[in-house]
C-alpha cells in the first residue's frame, strides 16, 4: 500500500496519466479543499495539482505523515500546516488501488459556530436515509447513528467506546486535527470545536470484511454541505470509528 502512495504522489506531481490508470480504483474519487469532486475519468482527463505539493521536501518538520491498515482497506494522512490529506486505498485482485482522496484546509482561527443537525438531530441520531444492503452495513449504520448520538449530547463516555484510539476527525470547519481525547475534552466542555453532527443527504458504503469505508454528502442546518470520508473497523464485535475527514463545499 505505502509503495503504491509514494507511486501515486509522483504519477500526479509528473501529471503521468499511464501509471495513475495502474493504481486508481474503478470508484475512485477525488475531493479538492474546495469541496469539488472529480471522478477516475475526470482526474485521467486533466491531473489536478496536489494541496500539498512536497511531502517530503526539506521542511520535513512541517509534514506529518500517518498510516494504517485494516486487512483491505487502509489509508495514508499528510499533515502540514493548515493543509490535510486522507488517501484511502483497497486491496483488490490485482493490488492496491486508491479508493479516495481528500483534501481540506482547517480554519485560521477558532470557528465561530459549528454547522449542526438542529435541535432534534432526526438525521444522523434517530436514524440516517441509506437501505442496508447486508448486516454488515446495518451494523455500521447503527453504530454511526449512536456514535453521532453520543456527539450531539457531548457524552464522551459512550463516545470514547464509538471510535477508534488511532481516531482523528479533520474538517473545513475547525482549526484544527482533533483525537479521541480531544473530542472527549471538547464534549467535556460543552465544545464543538467546528465539528458537530450533520444530516446526511447521500451514503455509499464499501464492504472490506471487518473495516467498512463510508463516503457521504451532507446539508447541515448552517453553512456549507459538506464531503466526509469515513472508516469503520470492527473491533471486540463493535465497530468503531477511526477517520471522519469533512471537507465543505464550496
Amino acid at each position: 500500500m505505502l509503495q503504491n502512495d509514494r507511486s501515486f504522489v509522483q504519477a500526479v506531481t509528473k501529471a503521468d496519466t499511464s501509471a495513475l490508470a495502474k493504481l486508481l480504483d474503478a470508484e475512485f474519487t477525488w475531493t479538492d479543499f474546495e469541496g469539488r469532486q472529480r471522478t477516475r475519468a475526470q482526474v485521467l482527463q486533466a491531473v489536478p495539482k496536489l494541496a500539498i505539493a512536497d511531502e517530503t521536501g526539506v521542511d520535513q518538520t512541517r509534514t506529518e505523515r500517518k498510516s494504517f491498515a485494516y486487512g483491505s482497506l487502509g489509508d495514508v494522512q499528510i499533515n502540514q500546516g493548515r493543509a490535510h490529506v486522507v488517501r484511502v486505498w483497497a486491496k483488490r485482485a490485482d493490488g492496491w488501488k486508491l479508493v479516495v482522496y481528500q483534501e481540506l484546509m482547517t480554519l485560521e482561527a477558532a470557528p465561530t459556530f459549528a454547522p449542526g443537525a438542529g435541535k432534534d438531530c432526526e438525521n444522523p441520531c434517530k436514524g440516517i436515509p441509506f437501505q442496508p444492503k447486508t448486516e454488515t452495513e446495518r451494523q455500521v449504520s447503527t453504530a454511526y447513528s449512536k456514535l453521532e448520538t453520543a456527539a450531539m449530547a457531548k457524552n464522551s463516555a459512550v463516545f470514547s467506546t464509538m471510535v477508534a484510539d488511532e481516531f482523528v476527525a479533520a474538517s473545513s470547519n475547525s482549526n484544527k486535527l482533533a483525537g479521541k481525547r480531544e473530542r472527549m475534552d471538547d464534549f467535556d466542555h460543552s465544545k464543538n470545536a467546528g465539528v458537530a453532527p450533520t444530516p446526511l443527504k447521500t451514503v455509499r458504503m464499501f464492504d472490506f470484511g471487518d473495516a467498512v469505508l463510508m463516503t457521504s454528502d451532507h446539508v447541515p442546518d448552517r453553512g456549507r454541505p459538506l464531503r466526509v470520508t469515513r472508516i469503520w473497523v470492527k473491533r471486540n464485535g463493535g465497530w468503531v470509528e477511526t477517520i471522519s475527514y469533512q471537507t465543505s463545499v464550496k
